[in-house]
This record gives structure tokens, sequence and C-alpha cells, in this order.
């Protein structure tokens, strides 16, 4: 591929930059704060962020009122000021993550625009922005997108200082480690692992391994630890056990054991980048193998994002903790690479490329009829098709009136692919191509509110009796509706056998290493002590597994049993004690 920027006519240029801000912002804002929050992620770390606004603390983050060290404290604190600035709101959680996802559009429109032209630049920023994972990660409450801003910047940042001399040269590589540095604060060693592979990889098949030397000079390490170290020794002189949990719990047995519980086989990350990148996913089998066969005519740019792609998604895979967020920066490389090829298209620069996109069209047309007949099958026949233990009667119920929509926004997409392929107008293939992700956020839209809410604490939340007094104290039989803490304002007491309600791993290992139990978190033997012991009123909740245990406490105090969401029931305690 030709990777010397190719200038477009100005008036050109400004209508595909515009279009391309306009559509970034509007694939990442758009909806941010209309519809609850997911349990468990998005509610743990909302109330996480909520509870460190209350106290004021930015060091040592709590989750419930118990210690949370599972996550370094710079997300919380972010999503913290957002809250504080806009209210408890799903928008305001959620605001830190969709910034992110907007500064890594700019971030590749600038690399981009310096390193192919303005076109490609502004083609990355749509494809980008249009990604299913992209958009996804852009609007929850977890640190991903966050990560992926940094170790991008530490990337890019890094790729220029070697294209430059002296002091230059110098000056993006501090801001390459300041990325690394922050990337870190955010998640972790992962921060900055991802991009010293990600870049050791590229040098070495540069043949540049003198490159890989000054990535280790005593002044980067110093900025490092200037960035990194003040939080860390903070946190271990708070939490002792801290650097112990943080480097072999959270790091090292994440990535080399099962214990984490999210083992998924090597292939896992071939699935994910088919269907979280889809639709532009079909696209890649004939540009890999293309790609392969000039990769010695490849500019660096291009050798960058592939080395990119293909280092975050083998790294992954060799991990025994995998979830698809691990692999967004490397999906981010893709969509670059996908906009190259669009762009020479466009441009009339490349014959294979147009001929990559017209019969990546028919394989579009192809997928989007397949996957339309499921969508129809369930909405007119449901009882035709062999169903999963997640197909209930009830879900059917809740999503088929929205199935035949599906089905025609994907009628929609291969009609489109197929006018494309006719014309051989690779616009009209790019038009055919995003659509599938503007349906989704415009005609298809309603399938993302009614699924969270089957899987918010909101929705429990709201079915909460309106007498409950203001002073009441909430508690939980053996469960912890994840983001009810948050909706509430206030934590909630989870009478427990071992904590695994709270979903912490540092609790656990809190727990297990005989420190005190938190205020929150009480033993299941000693429930009926605290309940008796209450000078206030307490609104007790159970699930259908520990039905006959509340109805028999609602017995004996006299109190009426509320049948709430879901399979939830709850009842009000008054008080008691002295």
């Amino acid at each position: 591929m030709n990777t010397i920027p190719t200038p477009n006519h100005p008036a050109t240029s400004r209508y595909w930059l515009f279009a391309a801000l306009i559509f970034s912002i509007w694939a990442t804002f758009f909806h941010l704060g209309d519809f609850p929050l997911l349990s468990p992620d998005e509610g743990r770390n909302a109330e996480v962020a909520r509870e460190m606004k209350v106290a004021g603390t930015w060091l040592v983050p709590t989750y419930d009122g118990a210690t949370y060290l599972d996550k370094p404290a710079f997300f919380f604190r972010s999503v913290a000021l957002s809250l504080a600035a806009l209210g408890d709101t799903e928008f305001a959680a959620r605001l830190p993550s969709a910034l992110s996802g907007l500064g890594i559009l700019i971030m590749v429109f600038a690399f981009c625009r310096r390193a192919y032209g303005e076109m490609t630049a502004s083609l990355a920023m749509v494809i980008v922005a249009s990604t299913p994972l992209f958009m996804a990660f852009s609007r929850i409450v977890i640190f991903d997108m966050m990560l992926a801003l940094f170790v991008c910047a530490a990337i890019f940042a890094a790729y220029l200082a070697e294209e430059h001399e002296g002091k230059t040269r110098r000056h993006w590589y501090w801001m390459a480690t300041l990325a690394a540095g922050l990337a870190t604060l955010v998640k972790g060693p992962v921060g900055f692992l991802v991009p010293l592979l990600v870049m050791s990889a590229f040098h070495l098949a540069s043949g540049r391994r003198a490159a890989i030397k000054r990535f280790f000079r005593p002044a980067h390490i110093l900025l490092f630890l200037a960035v990194v170290l003040p939080w860390f020794v903070g946190l271990s002189l708070a939490c002792p056990d801290f650097p112990y949990y943080g480097i072999m719990k959270e790091s090292i047995a994440r990535f080399t054991t099962t214990e984490f519980r999210r083992t998924q086989p090597f292939y896992y990350y071939a699935l994910i980048i088919a269907g979280c990148f889809f639709s532009w996913s079909v696209l890649l089998p004939e540009s890999m193998r293309i790609t392969l066969r000039e990769r010695t005519r490849l500019g660096r740019p291009d050798q960058l994002f592939v080395v990119w792609a293909l280092v975050v998604v083998v790294f992954f895979s060799l991990s025994q903790s995998k979830l698809p967020g691990y692999i967004l920066t490397g999906v981010i490389a893709l969509g670059v690479l996908v906009a190259r090829v669009f762009a020479e298209a466009i441009e009339a620069r490349n014959a294979a490329a147009q001929g990559i996109i017209m019969r990546a069209c028919l394989g579009l047309a192809l997928a989007a009829c397949l996957l339309a007949i499921p969508f129809l099958v369930l909405s007119f026949a449901p009882e035709a098709l062999a169903k999963p233990r997640w197909l209930t009667a009830d879900t059917i119920k809740q999503f088929g009136p929205l199935l035949p929509g599906f089905s025609i926004s994907l009628g929609v997409t291969a009609t489109l692919a197929l006018v494309a392929y006719g014309l051989k107008s690779t616009r009209f293939a790019l038009v055919a191509f995003l659509s599938i992700s503007v349906l989704l956020l415009t005609a298809n839209f309603e399938v993302i509110p009614r699924h969270a809410s089957l899987k918010s604490a909101r929705s429990l939340f709201e079915k909460l009796p309106a007498d409950i007094p203001a002073n009441s104290e909430f508690a939980c039989i053996g469960c912890m509706p994840h983001g009810l803490p948050f909706y509430l304002g206030q934590p909630v007491t989870v009478f427990t056998e071992d904590g695994n309600e709270l979903t912490s791993n540092y609790v656990l290992f809190s727990l297990k290493s005989g420190k005190a139990w938190p205020d929150r978190l009480v033993p299941h033997a000693q429930m009926q002590h605290h309940l008796t012991a209450r000078n206030h009123p307490t609104y007790l909740m159970a699930r259908s597994d520990r039905r006959a245990e509340l109805e028999a406490i609602a017995l004996k105090q006299a109190t009426r049993v509320d049948r709430l969401y879901s399979d939830y029931i709850g009842t009000l305690l008054p008080a008691t004690g002295h």
C-alpha cells in the first residue's frame, strides 16, 4: 500500500473531516444515558466512584463500604469527578468512557492525517467509531476505553519519536512514557506492557533493535516511576497487602491461571473480532491474505497497525483470562487498516482495494441475509427453533416485537451492499457497511434498554415500595444487586457465607487472609443478632432461593412480604434495638 499522504481538494477534505467528526460524536455520545447501568460491572464501578465522591478520597477505593483494590483508583476518580459535576446519573457515570472514546478518535485522525492524508484519517475515525466493540465500551462504566486512550497515546508517541531526532524525539518519548504511566494507573501493568510489546515487536520486525534500547533510558524510567510510584507507595502504605495482591493475584495469576474463571479457547478472539468488528470483519480475510502476500511493500505506518493488531490478539489469546474488551486497541488498529483499503479505493489509487470491497459487499449481503433468518423464525414461528436455555418464553415476549425490525434492518443492509456491488460504487459500499451501526443506534436502539433493564438493579430500585422510611437500612440475604447502592445513594448490608456476593477478588482475598469483615458485609451466622440490634428500620431483600428464610423473618415480625422485580422479594422490618 502507498503510505505517502495524498493531497485532497481543500473543499473535499473539509467535507470528509466535518462528516467524520459529526459521525464520531454521534456514534460515541448518542443515547449515552438512555439505558440503566448494567450489572455487575457498571453498577459496581459507578458505586465505587459514588462512594469516592462522598468520602472525598482518591487513593483507596471502596465498594459497599469494603476496601476495593481490584483496580487502581484513576478511573474511579474520573467518574467521581463527573458525578460531582453532573449528578448521580447514568450519563455522568458513562461520560469519562465516552470522552476517552472521542479522544481516541481524535488521536487516530491526527496520526493518520500525518501518515496517510485526510481521506484515510477521516475514514479511520468513522470506521473505528462504528465498530460494535468501540461503540459498546464508549457507553459503559468500565476501564477499557480509558485504558485504550492512554495505550494508543503511548504507541503513537513512541512511533513518532523514532520519526524525529534530537529534542523532538526526546519530547515524543516523554509523552509516550507519560501515557504508559497513566495507562498503568488506569488498569495496572497491562497499561505499560501492551505498548511495550507492540513497539518492541514493531521495531524487531523493522530491524530497528537500537530503538528498543531507547525505551529504557534512565530519564524514561524515572518519569514512569514518578507517575506510578506515588500511587503504588501510598496505597501500599495504606493497605500493606496490596503489593502482593496487585502483582501476584491481579496481574500474574490472572494471566497464567484459571483462578479468575474467565477461561476461553485460544480461538476466542477470532470469534470476537468476527462479531464485534462486524460489518468490517467481512473485509478481513481477503485483506489479510493480500497483506501477507505484499508485506514487503508495506509502509511503516501500515506495518505498525498490522503488528499492533497481531500482538494484542496473540498476547491476550495466551492469557488464561479472556474478555472482549482486552483487545479493544487491536480492533482500533484493524479499523485503521480497513480505512486504508477504503481510502485507496475511493481515491482510485488501488484497483485491488476496490475489488476487495466489491467482493466484501457480496459477503456482507450474504451475512446479513443469514443473520435475518433466525430473527424472522423467532418472530413468526419461535417453536421451530431448538431453544437454548437463555431463550425463555419471557425473553421471547420481551424482545419478540423488536425482531421484525432487526430483520428489516438486515435486509436494508443486504440491499445496500448489493446495490453498491451492482453500481461498483465504493462510496455506496461505505454506506452499506455503516448501516449496521447506524440502524442499531436508531431503528433498533430499543433492544439495548430492554436488555439493560433485565440486567440492571434500577429495575429492582424502581419496584421498591414508596413507604420505606428515609432512615431505613437496606439489606440482602445471600445476594447483591450490583448498582442498587448507586441508585439508593447508600451502601447495602449483605448477609453472606463467604463474601462472594460483592464479586470482588480483593474482598475474597482479604477475608481468606483473616482480616476483619467490612461493616456492610455481615456473616450469615450473625444476621439474627444484627437484625435484633437495629435502632432503625431495615428493608430486607432476598431472591427466590432464600424465599423461605425471608418469609419466616417477615412472619415473626408480622410484616408484609413485597413482590419486587424478577425473583426478588422484600419486607420492611421495624426498628427493634435500644
